[in-house]
């Protein structure tokens, strides 16, 4: 058990023990619950919860669950720092219907340009959504994605500023995206940013335990 809880560890570090276990079921263990817990937890390998903020009692609108795929996809930009002091930013486009990453587009600097061929790389793929949701940044604003999101009927869903949580598929995205590649590896170029986050795009996909789904 320790072996196997070990090769799950090593392989995913930025798990913690609800998808180790899952992963572990998926191998074919058959080992109760509580009793791989109780090993996890004797090899110090539990992770430390981070504590929540107490926020003021709000009325938010509940995030509409599209119920098939290409209704909406959802958009954010992030950024971080090489080992130089370069830094880079990335573009991530999330299938908000089964949570698919579509796309991670890694660079110095993304025009507006950039995100749209970005855009017209995964609707060759996928075709074209009713809707993208966003935030109000520069390049989402910008007259030309507003141009070809019109010459393609797909309408943009701009969240109110400072109301993140109206785009919260692709937030809690960027977390688990920085916390297990971006937070976890020193970067020393953009080739070694792409190659570990393509390998880790096709086990989010592919492997990865999905709670919400």
């Amino acid at each position: 058990m320790i072996e196997a809880i070990h090769a799950v560890v090593e392989e995913f570090p930025g798990w913690g023990f609800p998808k180790v276990y899952k992963t572990l079921r998926r191998r074919g263990y058959g080992w109760n619950h509580k009793r791989v817990h109780r090993v996890y937890c004797l090899l110090r390998l539990n992770k430390r919860r981070k504590g929540k903020r107490r926020l003021p009692t709000r009325n938010p609108e509940p995030l509409a669950v599209p119920s098939m795929a290409n209704q909406c996809w959802s958009m954010d930009f992030m950024s971080d720092t090489l080992r130089d002091g370069r830094r880079f930013r990335t573009f991530n486009v999330l299938e908000g219907f089964n949570r698919e990453i579509l796309a991670i587009e890694i660079d110095l600097n993304l025009p507006a340009a950039r995100v749209i061929r970005v855009l017209d790389r995964i609707a060759e793929q996928k075709g074209f959504p009713e809707k993208m949701r966003c935030d109000n940044g520069p390049k989402f604003v910008s007259i030309a994605l507003a141009g070809w999101a019109e010459n393609h009927g797909i309408h943009l869903d701009f969240i109110k500023p400072g109301k993140p949580t109206q785009n919260s598929y692709v937030e809690r995205f960027n977390r688990t995206y920085r916390d297990e590649i971006l937070d976890l590896y020193l970067f020393s170029s953009l080739t070694e940013v792409r190659t570990l986050t393509n390998e880790w795009m096709r086990k989010y996909n592919e492997q990865r335990p999905h709670d919400s789904l």
